[in-house]
C-alpha cells in the first residue's frame, strides 16, 4: 500500500475511517494504562483523531506521526491551535502546547525525533497496514518508544469478505508481534453494530499491553 493511497484518500476527503468524536474504548480503557498527568502519549497514523482532543482535555502530552500533512494542518485549525513548523530530517514538525506533530513516513520517525514516550494508543495504525508490514512497523514501535505501554485496537473479520483497511488483525497475530515483549490482555471486545463499514460482521477488541519486566 503505496503513500499515494493514503494522501488520495485525504485529498477526496474519503475519510470513512475518522471518527468525529473520541473513540469509546480509549475513554473507558486508557486510565488502565496508569498514566500520570502530563504523561507523553504516541499516536501512530494518527489523522486528524479527535481522540487528540479528549486526551489533551484529559491533562496528557500528545504525540502523534501521520504521512498526510493535510490531516495534520485540519487536525490544529479544529483545535484552534496555530502551530509552529519545521524541518527534522525527512519529517515536517508541527507543534504547539501539549503537542508534537511529525508529518511523513512512520519509518522516518526516530526516538531521537520522538523523544520520550510514556504510553502508546493504536487505534488505527496497526490495522491500517498489510500483512506484510506489520511485522515491520510492529518492530519500530517498540524500537522508538522503548516498548512503552499501549492501548491497542484491533478488528477481526473475515477478510475474504472485504478488503482492508482496516485489515483484519486477530488475537494470534497480535501475540505473534508482541507477546515476546509485554503481558498482553483483552479488556473489552464488541460487536460493531452494522457490520464494519456496513459491509461485515467484525469485532473490535481493545488490547492493554504491558512490559513483562515492568
Amino acid at each position: 500500500m503505496k503513500a499515494s493511497f493514503w494522501h488520495q484518500k485525504w485529498e477526496r476527503g474519503d475519510i470513512g475511517f475518522h471518527e468525529n468524536e473520541a473513540n469509546p474504548l480509549l475513554i473507558e480503557h486508557f486510565e488502565k494504562l496508569n498514566l500520570a498527568k502530563s504523561g507523553r502519549v504516541f499516536l501512530p497514523l494518527c489523522g486528524k483523531s479527535r481522540d487528540y482532543a479528549w486526551l489533551l482535555a484529559s491533562g496528557y502530552q500528545v504525540v502523534g506521526a501521520e504521512l498526510s500533512e493535510l490531516a495534520i494542518t485540519e487536525l490544529f485549525k479544529e483545535l484552534g491551535l496555530e502551530p509552529e513548523i519545521s524541518k527534522v530530517g525527512k519529517l515536517i514538525r508541527y507543534s504547539a502546547k501539549d503537542i508534537d506533530m511529525l508529518v511523513g513516513d512512520i519509518f522516518d520517525v526516530s526516538a531521537e525525533y520522538l523523544g520520550p514516550i510514556n504510553a502508546i494508543y493504536d487505534r488505527a495504525a496497526l490495522v491500517a497496514l498489510p500483512a506484510f508490514i506489520r511485522q515491520q512497523y510492529t518492530s519500530h514501535l517498540m524500537n522508538i518508544t522503548n516498548a512503552a505501554p499501549q492501548l491497542l485496537i484491533s478488528y477481526e473479520y473475515n477478510q475474504l469478505l472485504m478488503e482492508g483497511p482496516p485489515f483484519s488483525v486477530n488475537e494470534n497475530e497480535v501475540k505473534q508481534h508482541y507477546g515476546a515483549t509485554y503481558q498482553l490482555k483483552s479488556v473489552d471486545i464488541k460487536n460493531i453494530a452494522g457490520g464494519l463499514k456496513g459491509k461485515v460482521s467484525s469485532t473490535e477488541t481493545a488490547w492493554l499491553l504491558q512490559q513483562t519486566n515492568k
